[in-house]
């Protein structure tokens, strides 16, 4: 029998000297495989957390704690090491391995990465999703030999994850900056960012690391309409920092061409921390049926299920919630929902019903609770799309795959990949499972093209317009001067709009042309009107869908944005919505894509057409107006806030003049402990999570 044979379910159904008998087998099958497999073989791999899985639940189990503990010292998994049972030879080992400080092992291959990094190499790290990735920067930071560090992130979401855990551990002896408006205080700096954050910072100064998680987006074949940003992104971080670390999974390898400006080792490992049981769906007759079955079966929880869409999500929740009977414990949030979101929304309902999604169209700080009651069990059936398999980290004890799409495309199988590594959580789940309701794609090799690491010339146009002047040359410099001319702006201006899209901002630069005639509403200075935000909307809507803004038409843009900034608080906002709101009560959500579009991307789009209305000869300033989008018209200290997880409708309830995010921060953490009566129990719990308080203060030294 094979270490990949074994029947795993029989085994865990046994009991007694049978069980017993059972495992000093696989122990002895596992000890010859050492000999002849490769040692990230993920079959051998895989026995050991199934093994800490079956200990866990069988005392009778507890005398094989040494041969164990032998068996993951020998396969590279030193985490999984019982240093009360294990001999001497295999605790010396789980020690040498352990950061006291993060109160963790490592396995083999981290160690193996982390030198590498502590040596100043450039490293290129390709590992499944329960590698561990993250704790190796962690254990970076630990070392003291970094001041000054760049992370580069594709989500918000990601960003306060890292955030909250970062100021948790390092928060007494780094600044942990988000947001554009702070400023390092302290010698040592965390600059956290997506791409357009931190590509128009200027205080980044010289750095001593750039990490860079999700790197597989820098490929403009994964069809990512940020890729280009991202590049460009890490080009500038790159040509500022001494040396770099590239996070990724399930890569086979990283394209580069020979007179790459950058070089680095490439370091691809399949060690695995978990282990993964996939039941085959495929043929079920009655899939929706199977789904709620699995969903709703108490030891499959916290269950995870993807699916392709915002409304696919929205459907399927509302559909269990009208089939089945509450489980969970989400009613109070559900009864916070509705007073301050307003009634009608689905989801309200749906979490009172213990399920909760997660997509684009839900508000960041519920999103990021739904994750943190999810983990906890007391949401727990959590429905998503794409948005929870880049990077955010989570308890699922079973990954429902449901569909086989994202958005209206097949997913591949690297993405697939990615999507059943969420299942099993070092420490709590160390078998995960994976439900398929389609066939997997076929497997591929996975190479990664970027054109950061190409020939400059060859790169994008969005991209080589970022090229300083010590790598440009002759035929960029001519390639840019005529992008500039064509779209009627400024290298220096191309540079800043590029994220738009040199073809897209050509058209705008005719649309604002064809509408230069004298008292056009297009020409409007500081705070315009609803018809002035409406011939604005036009334009761009020309450009861009209106859904993209969350909006079904640019007459709905303009009227979101003028009650937006007409609206005394966001939850007076949110109640206009849902008692005006007459459409499909599915698409009720609409409203959070359009506050998300308001942040960033509608911002450019008015920002240019402000300044190709100048560049044509008209009289317009939209900057007082510009300054106020990004942060919903509120103070800023209210947006940051609800990015870092407290909502936005808890805040603005004690809000001072005067106030910055911290010292608005430190009042509601203050009134959270001190259990103030203004503020319920549910919402103390969701302060002091989003919130937490840094770490004591300790000796920072990494394991050599």
């Amino acid at each position: 029998m094979t270490l990949g044979s074994i029947d795993w379910r029989t085994i865990g159904a046994m009991s007694g000297k049978s069980l017993q008998d059972a495992v000093f087998g696989i122990l002895q099958d596992a000890a010859l495989a050492i000999q002849k497999q490769d040692s990230d073989d993920p079959a051998l791999l895989s026995i050991v957390p199934r093994l800490a899985d079956l200990m866990g639940r069988n005392s009778e189990l507890s005398g094989f704690g040494e041969i164990y503990s032998a068996l993951a010292r020998s396969v590279g998994l030193w985490n999984y090491i019982d240093k009360k049972s294990a001999d001497v030879r295999d605790e010396i080992v789980a020690e040498a391995a352990t950061i006291p400080e993060l109160q963790l092992a490592l396995h083999k291959e981290q160690v193996s990465a982390l030198n590498a990094l502590l040596d100043g190499q450039n490293l290129i790290l390709s590992a499944p999703t329960s590698f561990g990735k993250s704790l190796l920067v962690d254990a970076l930071l630990l070392s003291e030999r970094f001041t000054r560090v760049a992370i580069v992130l594709p989500t918000i979401a990601l960003l306060d994850e890292f955030r909250r855990r970062l100021v948790k551990r390092f928060g007494d002896e780094f600044d942990v900056i988000m947001h554009h408006s702070e400023r390092p205080s302290k010698n040592k700096v965390i600059f956290l960012g997506t791409q357009e954050r931190l590509i128009n910072r200027n205080d980044l100064g010289y750095l001593d690391l750039v990490v860079v998680d999700e790197f597989y987006k820098l490929d403009p074949s994964r069809r990512d309409d940020r890729s280009v940003m991202l590049n460009a992104a890490v080009y500038k971080l790159l040509s500022k920092s001494k040396q770099f670390f590239f996070i990724g999974p399930n890569i086979d390898n990283v394209i580069i061409s020979a007179d790459s400006r950058w070089k680095f080792e490439f370091l691809k490992t399949r060690f695995s921390t978990v282990a993964v049981d996939t039941i085959d769906l495929n043929k079920v007759a009655d899939k929706m049926e199977r789904l709620s079955s699995e969903a709703y079966d108490v030891s499959n929880w916290p269950a995870l299920i993807f699916v392709s869409s915002p409304d696919r999500a929205n459907k399927i929740a509302n559909d269990f919630m009208n089939g089945n009977e509450a489980v969970g414990s989400g009613a109070e949030l559900s009864a916070w929902m509705r007073a301050n979101y307003g009634e009608g929304w689905q989801l309200s309902e749906a979490v009172a019903a213990g399920v909760g999604v997660h997509h684009g169209r839900v508000p960041r700080a519920l999103a990021s609770r739904f994750v943190q009651l999810f983990n906890d069990k007391k949401l727990p059936i959590l429905i998503c799309t794409s948005t929870l398999i880049e990077g955010v980290n989570t308890a699922a004890k079973s990954v429902l795959i449901y569909d086989k799409k994202i958005a209206r495309s097949d997913y591949d199988f690297f993405t697939f990949a990615n999507i059943r590594g969420r299942a099993g959580r070092l420490g709590q789940h160390h078998v995960g499972n994976v439900f398929l309701f389609h066939a997997p794609p076929q497997t591929q090799s996975v190479e990664v093209t970027a054109p950061l690491f190409g020939d400059l010339e060859d790169g994008p146009d969005e991209f080589v317009v970022h090229i300083d002047e010590n790598d440009t040359t002759p035929s960029i410099d001519e390639r840019v001067e005529e992008m500039a001319n064509r779209v009627g702006l400024s290298p220096v201006e191309l540079r800043r709009y590029s994220a738009i899209g040199i073809d897209e901002l050509q058209t705008l630069r005719n649309l604002v042309n064809g509408r230069m005639r004298p008292g056009a509403n297009i020409q409007w200075s500081n705070y315009p009107d609803y018809r002035e935000v409406e011939a604005t909307c036009e334009v761009i809507c020309h450009v861009r869908k209106p859904n993209d803004f969350g909006a079904f038409s640019y007459k709905q843009l303009a009227m979101y944005l003028t009650k937006l900034r007409a609206s005394g608080t966001m939850r007076e906002f949110f109640l206009w919505h849902s008692e005006s709101f007459r459409g499909d009560p599915a698409q009720m959500d609409g409203i959070f894509k359009f506050l998300r579009a308001v942040e960033y991307s509608l911002p450019e789009y008015f920002s240019v057409v402000d300044v190709l209305i100048r560049k044509s000869g008209g009289a317009s300033n939209y900057e007082l107006f510009l300054a106020g989008m990004p942060r919903w018209f509120r103070s800023e200290s209210l947006k940051m806030l609800e990015e870092q997880g407290v909502p936005i409708q808890i805040s603005e309830r004690f809000m001072q003049t005067g106030d910055t995010v911290t010292t608005l921060g430190e009042r509601l953490r203050n009134l959270a402990d001190a259990r103030d009566p203004r503020i319920s129990e549910l919402e103390r719990s969701w302060i002091r999570d989003a919130l937490p308080r840094q770490a004591a203060s300790s000796s920072t030294a990494a394991p050599s």
